[in-house]
């Protein structure tokens, strides 16, 4: 059974959250009302004011460095970038063809402090370090130069010359670190950057929250990405999708699949931006390159995301939905099979849904048994889904709502390697297990990872509750994932 903690964490949590959707339901309908005034922002908002936010942080807090961006500017969505610090990893024995396990942080520490902020080592100004030779993750060799207390690492410009980026600033090498720790990722204009730079698969990550609360910059949601990012060895990608009932579907489901278009973008930019950076070589007048260079600027390779151009593999993408975001995350994984090649280079490789918000008119065991579950009971879902979806196309049979809905396109043998994670005492157990059960009728790879004595979110409420299956539950999902992001193939097994 879950703990007297847990217990008394729900209570409360359930206590607020019904308060809170029903005042949300008599907003709606005040706005409804023709003698009221009708709320004229259609921007949308993608957290609440009562939630508890964690700030970002460029600098390696934790292991991972942390950035907002508002990607649309008709809507208010916006995403967060998690980077773990193991991309500034040193370790000579990294190269395309043989994927290494990350060094711990005490070891990156160890062997360049400048990773570690609080360092108060004192350099030696007599002694100096000599260059090294190192190869980098495609196998390339670069030299670099340290100063004695490791606190000033730069990697040589071969070409012997300095070239200012689109950000206005020096470009630097994506293993340079500003003062305070501080990572600002380098120019994707940079001619050997992607010589230089390990490149990580990327993880679209959608919170949960009944599409009416949470937020991908939350203090839980924020823990969780950080602790996804350092356990897989990847990029996560947080989206801040707009929230019900301001924007009721499909504008959650749309979002989801505006930042798997927008990804591919700025894989394109920067590719646009290499090749043109690389322009000047081979006895083009030099004049010649600084014209490419500003038509690259005209064209957007300003906007380009330096964290992505520089450590990013969008053909090794995985999408994670917790809750709601397991909803969307389907969706999107169902476009991007729909789109397929439309999106290189972007691939989704696999998806990950944690304790799916499914549901259907003809109720199942559990729905039946535990329909007054922990956190999140039936009655407060179904109010959730009656502020998401439209009043005219309100049921429980909707194609948000029930993935098992004959006729779906496309076809489930088409969907990407699923795993599914449960909770024995959530009320959506049966729903979640019957859509892994229907995929591998089909031959996707789609296990079902179970938890016993645990609730809905509780891998992504861990800053809360402390259950020992969350840790249990990440490191789980980073070992399957792992099977299908890892250079060489089917690396691990599950």
């Amino acid at each position: 059974m879950p703990t007297v903690a847990v217990k008394l964490y729900s209570v409360f949590f359930k206590f607020l959250l019904k308060h809170r959707l029903q005042n949300r339901i008599q907003t709606q309908f005040d706005e409804n009302n023709p003698n009221s005034n009708p709320n004229p922002n259609h921007f949308g908002v993608t957290s609440r004011p009562e939630e508890s936010v964690a700030a970002a942080n460029p600098s390696f807090t934790d292991g991972v460095a942390t950035k907002d961006i508002h990607i649309d500017p008709f809507t208010s969505l916006s995403i967060r970038i998690f980077l773990p610090e193991c991309s500034l990893s040193l370790d000579p024995q990294i190269d395309n063809h043989t994927p290494s396990r990350v060094p711990s942080r005490s070891r990156v520490s160890s062997r360049s402090p400048d990773l570690n902020p609080k360092s108060t080592t004192s350099p030696d100004p007599n002694h100096q370090i000599p260059q090294i030779s190192r190869r980098n993750s495609l196998g390339a060799t670069n030299m670099k130069t340290l100063d004695v207390s490791g606190t000033n690492m730069k990697t040589l410009d071969l070409a012997g010359m300095n070239r200012r980026s689109s950000y206005g600033g020096e470009v630097e090498n994506c293993n340079s670190k500003q003062e305070l720790g501080i990572y600002r990722g380098y120019s994707p204009a940079l001619e050997n950057h992607n010589q230089n730079c390990r490149k990580f698969p990327i993880i679209l990550q959608f919170h949960g929250g009944g599409f009416v609360t949470g937020s991908n910059d939350s203090m839980a949601n924020d823990f969780f990405c950080r602790r996804i990012a350092k356990l897989c060895d990847v990029i996560v990608i947080a989206v801040g999708y707009r929230l019900a009932p301001e924007n009721r579907y499909p504008a959650a489901f749309e979002d989801g699949l505006k930042v798997l278009n927008w990804l591919g973008k700025q894989a394109n930019l920067a590719e646009c931006s290499k090749s043109f950076g690389n322009a000047r070589g081979g006895g083009m007048d030099v004049r010649r390159s600084d014209v490419h260079r500003h038509i690259v600027d005209t064209f957007g390779a300003s906007m380009v995301e330096p964290w992505l151009a520089a450590h990013g593999d969008p053909s090794r993408c995985v999408l994670l939905g917790v809750s709601c975001g397991a909803n969307i995350a389907d969706f999107v994984a169902r476009k991007a099979v729909e789109t397929g090649k439309l999106l290189d280079p972007v691939k989704v490789v696999a998806q990950v849904l944690m304790y799916p918000f499914f549901i259907g008119s003809i109720p199942t065991h559990s729905e039946i048994k535990l329909a007054n579950s922990y956190f999140y009971d039936k009655a407060m879902c179904l109010l959730a889904w009656k502020l998401f979806l439209p009043e005219d196309e309100f049921s429980l049979d909707h194609p948000a709502a029930n993935p098992l809905i004959p006729g779906r396109e496309p076809p489930l043998k088409c969907m990407p390697p699923t795993l599914t994670v449960v909770a024995e005492h959530d009320w959506m157990r049966d729903r979640g297990i019957a859509y892994s059960e229907e995929l591998r009728k089909v031959n996707v790879d789609a296990p079902v990872l179970e938890y016993k004595d645990a609730v809905h979110e509780f891998a992504t409420l861990d800053i809360l509750l402390k259950s020992p299956q969350a840790q249990a539950c990440a490191e789980d999902i980073a070992i399957w994932v792992k099977k299908y992001i890892s250079l060489r193939g089917h690396e691990f097994s599950y």
